[in-house]
């Protein structure tokens, strides 16, 4: 999976399509990730001990429906070697 914690991503399909979020959690055996206010949903939690509440929470995305973000590319992600080194790169442009 080509992305990562803490990479700035763009949000291409769904209620939240065109807003941007930093992914706080990668899932790579589910490919999936979780965007920090991206994929809010109202969860109804039973009364345990306490007085039932509703909460909200983030539920994860599909890696095929964020794009990465840096500065104005957006794009897939491609791994280039440059030397000895393997770097990621932005392939491609995926205009808003």
């Amino acid at each position: 999976m080509k992305i990562k914690t803490g990479d700035t991503v763009l949000i291409r399909t769904g209620k939240d399509a065109g807003k941007q979020g930093t992914v706080t959690r990668a899932l790579p055996k589910l490919d999936k990730v979780l965007v920090e206010g991206i994929n809010v949903v109202k969860k109804h939690v039973k009364p345990r001990g306490q007085k039932g509440t509703t909460v909200e929470v983030s539920l994860p995305l599909h890696v095929s429906n964020v794009a990465l973000v840096d500065g104005k590319k957006v794009g897939r992600v491609a791994y280039v070697t440059k030397g000895d080194k393997k770097e990621r790169v932005i392939k491609g442009k995926l205009a808003k």
